[in-house]
């Protein structure tokens, strides 16, 4: 598995010979590969017009793209935000509060972000085959999508030490901006547009995996909590900044 960002091909379409080499000498003669990108077919249509794009199918003959649309922005931290109005509000009816629940789609971002995972999973284990995962700088709903994968493939990535290993590799070093997305927690009346809460989503999809295979994880809730706690207002510095060189 790979990950990436995105092409920059640009209103020109314009190629770049060592990325087509070097996504050619992956696969071999006859092999097909899969690139999964977090975009919509339409906003990866529309990011050629500010130098990105997606990879040409003339110049990835092996490469099959499928794209899985994840939410980033400002609609996952509104999400988020109506959640945790919906969790305080203690006067509400189980009926009202399931509503409520509904109504946020808070629930739809895990389910998405959990189908597009076991998408990778399934091609790289079913199908044998080579995936790169993309979306648009490959900072954030990328390294959700890569992490969640390891989590469902990699046994030693379900162990305490694995999973540190894991977000050390694929949140830390990968250059998840964690001082952008995490800068405000959901209780802030500011709502900084670069705040979206990636990582949480991330806890809150191996949480349910937790929940569906509670023998298959060697750690617990408590630690998903804690990385959640830390992620916002911490003593260390394992999440300030947004990337290595910053910190």
């Amino acid at each position: 598995m790979l990950r990436s960002g995105q092409p920059l091909t640009g209103p020109n379409r314009k190629r770049c010979r060592e990325d087509e080499l070097l996504l050619g000498t992956i696969l071999d003669e006859g092999e097909q590969g899969f690139v999964i990108d977090t975009r919509s077919a339409q906003a990866a249509k529309q990011a050629r017009m500010t130098g990105g794009g997606t990879e040409p199918k003339s110049s990835y003959p092996q490469w099959r793209r499928l794209h899985r649309p994840l939410e980033r922005g400002r609609l996952l931290q509104e999400s988020f935000t109506k959640l945790v109005e919906a969790c305080n509000d203690a006067s509400v009816s189980m009926d009202r509060w399931l509503s409520r629940l509904e109504s946020c789609r808070w629930l739809s971002h895990v389910k998405a972000a959990l189908s597009t995972a076991c998408l990778a999973a399934q091609c790289m284990d079913r199908e044998e085959a080579s995936v790169l995962v993309h979306g648009a700088e490959g900072t954030d709903t990328t390294l959700l999508v890569t992490a969640l994968a390891q989590v469902i493939l990699d046994p030693s990535c379900r162990t305490l030490l694995g999973f540190q290993g894991l977000l050390q590799r694929e949140w830390i070093e990968a250059g998840h901006p964690f001082h952008l997305r995490c800068a405000r927690s959901a209780y802030s009346h500011a709502r900084p547009k670069q705040e979206a809460p990636l990582f949480l989503l991330f806890l809150d999809c191996v949480w349910q995996l937790s929940r569906q295979f509670p023998f298959s994880l060697e750690f617990d809730e408590r630690l998903l909590l804690t990385l959640f706690d830390n992620a916002y207002a911490s003593a260390y510095g394992t999440f300030l900044c947004n990337n290595e060189k910053e910190r």
